[in-house]
C-alpha cells in the first residue's frame, strides 16, 4: 500500500477522519471572505454591466472618483512610518519606464542587466507589465495603463507571419520595444508575436491578461469610453474568436503548447495548463462585463455564457485534487467505456508519481497542473492555482483548501524564500526528457521549481481583506481591482 505521508495511510477511513479532525482542531486555519461562487449567481445578473459585482465597487470609499494616494508611493507602511524599501521599489520601477514620443506605454522586462547582451529583456512584455500597471493604476497613475493598452491594441492589427506563415487576426504580441532611428529622428514600435522569440512560440496569455488590465483600468477610473470604443471592442472579439472557434476538441480547455505562457521554456506542459485554463476563465468573465450587447457582441456574449458553464464544471471537477480525489484515482479501473464511465481520460494509477501520496495532506487541495487523455500532471503550480482564487475559478472551499494546502506544505512551497512557481522540480534524466536539456530550467531554477517574487501578491489576495485597512493595504486595493 502506497503511502501519503509518513503517519497517515489510506488503510481505513476512520483513521484519515481522526487525522483530519485533529488537524482541523490543532492547527488555526487561514479564513477567506466568503463570496457567491460563479455557477450561484445567473447569468442575467452577470451580463447586467450596471449593478455587477464589478462596478458597485467604484461607489466604495475606497475608490473616490479622483482615485487616492498610495501610501506606497511615499514610503509608508499600514503603520505610517517610513519605509526605505519601498521608495527603492519605487524608484527602480519607474527607471523601468519605456517611453514612445514622449509618452510613457510600458516597463521593461529587467533592468540588472549582468551582461550586454540583454537579448528582450529590453522590451515590454505583456504579461510583465501587468502587475507593473495594477500598481500604477493604485498609484493614480493612470496614463501609462491607458497608452499601453492602446498601443498593445494597435499593434495587433500588425502584419503576423512567422516563416510564411500567417497567425490568426486576434493574436497579441507578447513584446515589443520602441525602434529609434536617430539619422531620421523617428520612434517605431516593433512588436514580437514569436517570429523572435526563443523557440518560435507565440503567446496564448498575452490576450487573456490584455481583457483582463483593460476591465482592471476601467473599473478602477470608472471611464468606459476606453473598453466600450469601437477598437477595443473589436480588440476583444478578435482574441475571444480564437479560442471560442469550434473545432475538433471535446474538452471546453483550451489547447495550448509548451513556451505558450509565463511557462516561456520546454516544460512538459503541452495540453491544458492549469495556468492558461484559469487565465481564460477570468479573461472569459471581464470581457463579458465589457462586450456591448448590440450587434456582434451579442453573439460573443451568447458563446462566453456557455464556455463559462462548461468550463467552470471542468475545472472543478476534472482539474480538482484533494485527498478523497486522490484516493478515487489511485482505484480507478482503466479502458472503461460509455458514458457511464468514471475514469474519463483514462488515467492509469500506476501514473501517479509517489512524491504526490507524501505532497498531499489530509486538509487542503490544488488545481493539477495539466489534465488530458491517459495522463495527468501532479506537479503544483502557483501561478494558475492562484489566479483561480482571485477569479473565482475556485469554489470558496476549493480555496480555504489551496491555502490551507500552502500552510500544511509551507516548507515545501515557501520556506525562507518567496513562492515556488512549480514543485517538486523535474530531476535527473526526466529534466532531461522534458525540458530537451534547456540549461536554464535546471532543478529548482526559473521554471523549475524556482522561486518568484510576483507570484505571493495573488496568494494573499482572498485572504482576510477585509480585516486589512482600507485606506492603506496594498492588498485591499489589489484585490479590489482584479475582482
Amino acid at each position: 500500500m502506497k503511502r501519503v505521508s509518513s503517519h497517515i495511510s489510506l488503510a481505513s477511513e476512520a483513521e484519515v477522519n481522526l487525522d483530519l479532525s485533529r488537524l482541523i482542531i490543532d492547527k488555526p486555519r487561514f479564513t477567506l471572505e466568503r463570496k457567491r461562487s460563479f455557477d450561484e449567481q445567473s447569468w442575467s445578473e452577470l451580463s447586467h454591466r450596471q449593478n455587477d459585482g464589478f462596478d458597485s465597487v467604484l461607489q466604495s470609499p475606497a475608490f473616490p472618483s479622483g482615485g487616492f494616494d498610495s501610501p506606497f508611493s511615499m514610503g509608508t507602511h499600514f503603520g505610517g512610518g517610513p519605509r526605505p524599501l519601498v521608495n527603492e521599489a519605487w524608484e527602480a520601477l519607474r527607471k523601468s519606464v519605456v517611453y514612445f514620443r514622449g509618452q510613457p506605454v510600458g516597463t521593461v522586462a529587467a533592468t540588472d542587466h549582468a551582461s550586454e547582451e540583454v537579448l528582450n529583456y529590453d522590451q515590454v512584455f505583456v504579461r510583465d507589465f501587468v502587475p507593473s500597471a495594477l500598481a500604477f493604476l493604485m498609484n493614480n497613475e493612470t496614463d501609462i495603463v491607458k497608452n499601453f493598452l492602446l498601443k498593445t491594441l494597435h499593434l495587433q492589427s500588425s502584419e503576423k507571419m512567422i516563416d510564411r506563415f500567417k497567425l490568426g487576426a486576434g493574436a497579441m504580441p507578447a513584446s515589443f520595444k520602441v525602434d529609434r532611428n536617430k539619422n531620421r529622428n523617428t520612434e517605431t514600435l516593433v512588436a514580437d508575436f514569436g517570429e523572435s522569440a526563443i523557440g518560435r512560440v507565440a503567446p496564448v496569455d498575452s490576450g487573456f491578461w490584455w481583457i483582463i488590465l483593460l476591465r482592471a483600468y476601467t473599473k478602477y477610473t470608472g471611464d468606459v469610453s476606453l473598453s466600450e470604443s469601437p477598437d477595443c471592442q473589436k480588440c476583444m472579439r478578435l482574441i475571444l474568436n480564437l479560442c471560442l472557434s469550434e473545432g475538433f476538441d471535446t474538452f471546453p480547455t483550451l489547447l495550448c503548447t509548451d513556451g505558450c505562457s509565463m511557462i516561456d521554456r520546454r516544460m512538459g506542459i503541452y495540453g491544458y495548463p492549469i495556468e492558461i485554463q484559469a487565465l481564460f476563465y477570468m479573461a472569459l468573465r471581464c470581457a463579458l462585463q465589457m462586450l456591448k450587447p448590440e450587434g456582434e457582441g451579442k453573439e460573443f456574449i451568447e458563446k462566453i455564457g456557455q464556455r463559462l458553464h462548461a468550463l467552470t464544471y471542468h475545472m472543478r471537477n476534472y482539474f480538482w485534487l484533494d485527498f478523497p480525489q486522490l484516493n478515487n484515482i489511485y482505484r480507478y479501473k482503466t479502458e472503461e467505456y460509455s458514458h457511464t464511465a468514471v475514469n474519463k481520460f483514462n488515467v492509469i494509477p500506476d501514473s501517479i508519481p509517489d512524491w504526490v501520496f507524501d505532497f498531499m495532506p489530509c486538509r487542503g487541495g490544488y488545481f493539477l497542473g495539466n489534465v488530458s487523455p491517459a495522463m495527468m500532471d501532479f506537479r503544483w503550480f502557483a501561478l494558475g492555482n492562484c489566479i483561480a482564487i482571485v477569479s473565482s475559478l475556485a469554489t470558496p472551499e476549493q480555496s480555504v483548501a489551496i491555502m490551507d494546502l500552502i500552510e500544511e506544505r509551507w516548507d515545501e512551497l515557501v520556506g525562507e524564500i518567496p513562492l515556488k512557481i512549480c514543485y517538486p522540480a523535474i530531476e535527473n534524466h526526466e529534466w532531461r526528457i522534458v525540458t530537451g536539456c534547456d540549461p536554464k530550467n535546471t532543478r529548482w531554477s526559473y521554471h523549475n521549481g524556482g522561486s518568484w517574487p510576483g507570484i505571493l501578491f495573488a496568494m494573499f489576495c482572498d485572504v482576510r481583506v477585509n480585516s486589512l485597512k482600507k485606506d492603506q493595504s496594498f492588498l485591499y486595493h489589489l484585490a479590489l481591482v482584479i475582482r
